[in-house]
């Protein structure tokens, strides 16, 4: 579901970022990964995702969550687990349905993204029973985001490139890795711009819709490390007419160094939960 900037169905719901739109010259082949490549990977009810980071507490985008509901459970590794309490980030704010609403009856939508910009989507789901067939995937801790490569994962819409996807869906599909390089990095945010060929990186890509909350990965040594989560993009022109995933679009991720001492303070309230999560690999089999 990254929460993008069109409006469509997309809209209604939430500014989604998704699974992986991938370069058109590059077969499908090379960019899915089976389940078993990224088993900390979290579904949440109906669209988007969240990761495991420790046993017991999930991170994901606060924008994930159902409006209207208790959420009661999430998947991991294809099993439903029970949700014993949700944190959201206080500074979370849900987008306003006069915002849409404007963006809906004009085609532009800048004020939504200033509003995007200024809100803390990010939210901590503690589990019922801590998982034991998971390991959890440790937050990055290095120096800048700027100009590294990041590899992210999801599930959602998919296309190529040169089209983008199909906003109206589906939101659902193939497991897929991507990489990209970060363009920016500052306060609650890092972004990347997916490039066009020659440009691009071999298996350049972005997130769709479908997939908020996805994790970014860093390498750190031999381990890679969750850096960020899908959160939204900017797409230029007319937003009720545009495509997302195009070439040259901007994905805006939530910056999770950002939120390093929150997740702390909320790891430490937690029972059974150590104030320490350690950097793991979540390509480890």
């Amino acid at each position: 579901m990254l929460r993008a900037l069109w409006l469509l169905a997309a809209l209604a719901t939430s500014f989604a970022a998704s699974a992986v739109v991938i370069r058109h010259d590059v077969d499908d082949a090379h960019y899915q990964i089976p389940a078993s490549e990224f088993p900390a990977l979290v579904d949440m009810p109906g669209e988007g995702r969240g990761v495991l980071i420790t046993p017991r507490l999930v991170v994901t985008a606060a924008h994930t969550l159902p409006m209207h509901s208790e959420l009661k459970q999430v998947a991991i590794k294809g099993l439903p687990r029970e949700v014993e309490r949700v944190v959201v980030h206080p500074g979370y704010r849900v987008l306003p349905q006069s915002l849409i609403d404007q963006a809906m009856a004009s085609g532009e939508a800048m004020l939504i993204v200033a509003f995007l910009a200024s809100s803390d989507d990010i939210a901590l789901i503690e589990l019922q029973q801590p998982v034991a067939d998971v390991a959890p995937v440790g937050l990055y801790a290095g120096g800048t985001e700027f100009q590294q490569t990041v590899q992210l994962i999801g599930k959602g819409a998919t296309d190529t490139g040169d089209r983008g996807h199909d906003p109206r869906g589906p939101n659902r599909t193939e497991l897929r890795r991507a990489f990209n390089t970060v363009t920016s990095a500052y306060d609650r945010w890092l972004c990347y711009v997916f490039e066009a060929p020659p440009a691009a990186l071999p298996l350049e890509g972005a997130l769709g819709n479908g997939d908020s909350g996805g994790p970014l990965l860093i390498e750190v040594g031999d381990q890679w490390t969750l850096a960020g989560l899908g959160a939204w993009k900017v797409v230029s022109g007319d937003v009720r007419t545009a495509r997302p995933g195009q070439y040259g679009q901007t994905t805006c991720n939530v910056r999770l160094r950002h939120y390093a001492d929150w997740i702390e303070r909320v790891t430490s309230e937690s029972p059974g939960e150590s104030r320490t999560m350690t950097i793991r690999s979540p390509l480890d089999r």
